[in-house]
């Protein structure tokens, strides 16, 4: 390329040679661009289209890849709550204000479940999701609500927690501890 000063006669002129390697190198863009676009617009016009409603089959529902719905505690820990506690038909419920959590119990084997009905033991309900425990509350005149005493085959027992500021909420986890005794994956409803 040759240079050439503004204040003289002479003006610059640009080398041919590097005017055609500019003008080859935009024809040589222009012509992927072009190429990518047809290419783009081929296989859009290829794609099956849309099948008729009429003969569509409905998708199947994805399957869960647990082994047991979000809603329920597994058998095997059922059986092994009734062959190691003596209780069976556990449940989590919250009350409609959602202020209390009433949980219950059915009893099969009175002196297995003997812990779970002893005046002493402190009951408490723990939900590792949002880190709280709650106690069952003392009322003044009736005392703690909570059944206790001399446990029967076939009764159904319970006892109700505190769960001020609503932190216990349905699909939730929880754990009830009463002294010995830890009874694991409880679902609230």
């Amino acid at each position: 390329m040759r240079f050439a000063c503004r204040h003289g006669s002479q003006t610059a002129s640009p080398d041919p040679d590097e005017v055609d390697t500019r003008m080859m190198i935009n024809r040589l863009t222009f012509a992927i661009g072009l190429a990518g676009s047809l290419i783009c617009s081929l296989a859009l016009a290829a794609a099956p289209t849309k099948k008729n409603p009429s003969t569509h089959k409905p998708a199947t529902p994805l399957q869960s890849p647990y082994r047991h719905t979000a809603g329920e505690m597994p058998d095997s820990a059922k059986t092994h709550y009734a062959l190691a506690w003596g209780v069976d038909q556990l449940s989590a419920k919250l009350a409609e204000s959602g202020q209390v959590v009433r949980v219950s119990y059915r009893v099969v084997d009175p002196a297995k479940a003997k812990a779970l009905q002893e005046k002493t033991s402190s009951p408490y309900l723990l939900d590792e999701k949002v880190h709280a425990v709650l106690q069952v509350p003392t009322m003044e005149k009736v005392g703690p609500l909570r059944q206790s005493g001399t446990a029967e085959a076939g009764k159904s027992y319970w006892m109700v927690f505190s769960n001020k500021g609503n932190l216990v909420r349905n699909g939730h986890r929880v754990s009830v501890v009463i002294g010995p005794v830890r009874l694991d994956g409880l679902v609230v409803q």
